[in-house]
């Protein structure tokens, strides 16, 4: 599905890759409702895209007035939206024992539940077209859950299972999902410490506009399920093949996981994201 002429709902537009992911589907043609909670980025983005093909809301998706704000918005919309990407998260890099009960409830409403009830919202909107994609901006810590990284493993995981179930419910139509995967990307959204981490296990990462260019080559020819680079890509089959061989490699970084994660603050809660996994 060519995104030229269509109308994109991007979530997570105010942080990590968010703005080069803007700047590329409207290099695609694509008109852009950047969705985010940081107000004055977003404004820098409308001057960062050709004019006329961007269009902003600031809202909080956890709550249920900014989904609604979200909603208005899109059903306000001409063309109407057709391609709706689910981009915001929330980071936690620690030991699970060290996590608060009300930091990973917090991160599995923003990673997990918000999504689900803002696309829940928009499916109407999306199903009135001709051909739409939903497309969830995932994480390697959705096919292969890493140490350190226990809530937001989880919060992925739900997500996959999200995405496919829906795939699959909705197989007999013109909507269609689609789960994309970066690996590693070099943005704030990474703590000193998941940098650290990256950096003693040798783990490579990509440019933010290149995971743009990426994702958005990716939405348009509709791939289904994508992981981005190697070896993560191999290591997200094997350990849905040979878990156990993930087990005993991922063991021998254990060391070095604790280390930095006691190191490691809270992060606050931000968007479009992007970690390590292990060599």
């Amino acid at each position: 599905m060519k995104l030229a002429g269509r109308t994109v709902i991007l979530t997570g537009a105010s942080g990590g890759i968010g703005e080069p992911l803007c700047v590329a589907l409207a290099a695609a043609g694509a008109s852009v409702l950047a969705v985010g909670r940081d107000e004055a980025k977003l404004r820098r983005l409308v001057r960062k895209v050709p004019a006329g093909a961007l269009q902003w809301v600031a809202a909080d998706l956890t709550r249920d007035d900014g989904r609604a704000r979200v909603v208005d918005a899109a059903r306000a919309l001409r063309p109407a939206p057709s391609v709706l990407v689910l981009g915001h998260a929330q980071s936690a890099f620690g030991l699970f024992e060290d996590q608060g009960a009300e930091a990973m409830a917090r991160l599995l409403q923003t990673n997990l539940v918000a999504p689900l009830l803002l696309l829940h919202a928009l499916l109407p909107v999306l199903r009135g077209q001709d051909r739409a994609a939903v497309v969830v901006l995932g994480s390697t810590f959705g096919s292969l859950a890493f140490p350190g990284f226990a809530a937001y493993s989880a919060s992925k995981f739900g997500l996959r299972g999200l995405t496919e179930a829906l795939a699959r419910e909705y197989a007999d139509t013109p909507l269609r999902f689609q789960y994309l995967s970066p690996r590693a990307t070099r943005t704030p959204f990474n703590t000193p410490a998941v940098d650290a981490l990256n950096a003693e296990l040798k783990v490579a990462s990509d440019a933010p506009a290149d995971v743009a260019r990426q994702l958005v080559a990716a939405i348009e020819r509709g791939t289904s399920r994508l992981q981005v680079g190697w070896p993560e890509k191999l290591f997200a089959r094997l350990n849905g093949l040979l878990p156990g061989l993930v087990d005993r490699n991922l063991r021998a970084s254990l060391p070095a996981v604790r280390r930095h994660a006691r190191r490691s603050p809270q992060p606050a809660t931000e968007n479009l994201h992007h970690e390590p996994v292990s060599q």
